[in-house]
């Protein structure tokens, strides 16, 4: 925010405040359409608004990230995606969320940032396969390793490579109202 781009936080359903009571079944194969129909709402919303350009709307993830694959395969407002500390997940996953299924189908420019020592998302299993099955054209992606584990503690390596990638593919930031 304090480079002039917006910030929007979906409170996905199960998530933070709108987790659900003990014994409500909600599982992962019904967690994904729902996080989509959240973050569609959000772009649906934002769409109201005077003060957003929705022509420049990245997707940012982090650590849960295999999900923006999926959600840029199927929603076209999306035109850029970041993705932190993501991969595939190395447990199976269902056929109509596994990331596997989605990512050939991903062709927006998209960046990935990862800890090279990341214990949730290792480099060779979880990391390389998702980068390598994206569907983008090999220009316009970027695999960045950093020091660190799942989580790089380099905040402004993070902060530069995202804000030279958005200015890249939504650019440069201009004054509002211009």
């Amino acid at each position: 925010p304090r480079g002039g781009r917006a910030l929007v936080y979906p409170i996905y359903k199960g998530l933070y405040e709108r987790r659900l009571p003990p014994g409500v079944p909600f599982g992962l194969r019904d967690r994904v359409p729902a996080y989509y129909k959240d973050f569609a709402r959000t772009l649906d919303y934002l769409e109201t608004r005077a003060d957003f350009d929705r022509a420049r709307v990245a997707y940012y993830g982090v650590s849960m990230s295999w999900t923006g694959p999926i959600l840029a395969a199927v929603e076209p407002r999306i035109k850029t995606c970041v993705l932190l500390s993501g991969g595939i997940p190395r447990n199976r996953m269902p056929s109509q969320i596994d990331p596997i299924s989605f990512a050939p189908r991903s062709r927006v420019p998209t960046l990935m940032i990862n800890g090279r020592d990341d214990f949730i998302f290792p480099v060779e299993c979880c990391q390389t396969p998702l980068f390598e099955l994206l569907g983008t054209r090999a220009a316009d992606k970027r695999h960045v390793l950093l020091d660190g584990g799942h989580l790089p503690p380099d905040r402004l390596a993070i902060m530069r490579e995202v804000t030279a990638w958005l200015d890249r593919y939504l650019g440069p930031v201009t004054p509002f109202g211009r």
